[in-house]
Order: structure tokens, then C-alpha cells, then sequence
């Protein structure tokens, strides 16, 4: 009986795993993006954390802070999950910035401080 119930929470948890994967809803199919200077780094963030271009974290205008978002860049496909933590980008019209190892992760020209992206909010 006990290994029944252990092979059922272990089915549930798996179901859980993979059923949370890709569960993202789209909120901008068409952004524009940046990514933070380095003169930003140990700078306090809108939500009071303080900044690090080595985590995945998004500054953006309107979602709550917390939130998880899938940022995918529209040249190759490649995305990435980021916390929304600060509040921005204000200029150049941009929707959205990320750090520096976020936006690295799925930009192809490292030289490129733009990118095409869409957005997506975790469920």
C-alpha cells in the first residue's frame, strides 16, 4: 500500500514538472528590447532588490514585479525566463530591458543593444 501511494505522488509530481513547462501565456508578440549598462550593477531596483547584469531579471513598465516572463528574440527563436524586478525602460522606445546574461543568452550578434522580441507571462 505504501508503494502504491509513493509511485502516486511521484506520477502526480512529474505531471506537475512537465505540465508547468511552457505553461507561459502571450502578452507582446512584437517588442522592442534592451539590455542594462554595467553602471547599473549593485544600483536598487524599482522593487527594492538590488541590480546584477549576472541574473536573469527584466525591468518593465506594467507587470507586476515577480512576475516570470519567456522573452523570445524573433531572429532566431531563442528564449529565455526572466523575473520582472525594476521598472523601465523609459526611453528610445524600448518595452522591456533585461540583464546583460539574460539578453546574451538569446542575442546572436553580441554586439547588437537591440533586439526584436516577444514576450510571454508564465501562467
Amino acid at each position: 500500500m505504501t508503494k502504491r501511494i509513493f509511485i502516486l505522488l511521484l506520477l502526480t509530481a512529474l505531471v506537475g514538472c512537465s505540465s508547468s513547462k511552457g505553461a507561459f501565456t502571450s502578452y507582446d508578440k512584437n517588442a522592442k528590447a534592451s539590455y542594462y549598462a554595467d553602471k547599473f550593477n549593485g544600483k536598487k531596483t524599482a522593487s527594492g532588490e538590488k541590480f546584477s547584469n549576472n541574473k536573469l531579471t527584466a525591468a518593465h513598465r506594467k507587470l507586476p514585479f515577480g512576475t516570470k516572463i519567456k522573452v523570445t528574440n524573433l531572429s532566431n527563436n531563442k528564449s529565455v525566463v526572466v523575473t520582472v524586478n525594476d521598472r523601465g525602460p523609459f526611453s528610445g522606445g524600448f518595452d522591456i530591458d533585461l540583464s546583460k546574461k539574460a539578453y546574451m543568452q538569446i542575442v546572436d550578434k553580441k554586439s547588437r543593444a537591440e533586439m526584436k522580441v516577444s514576450i510571454e507571462v508564465a501562467k
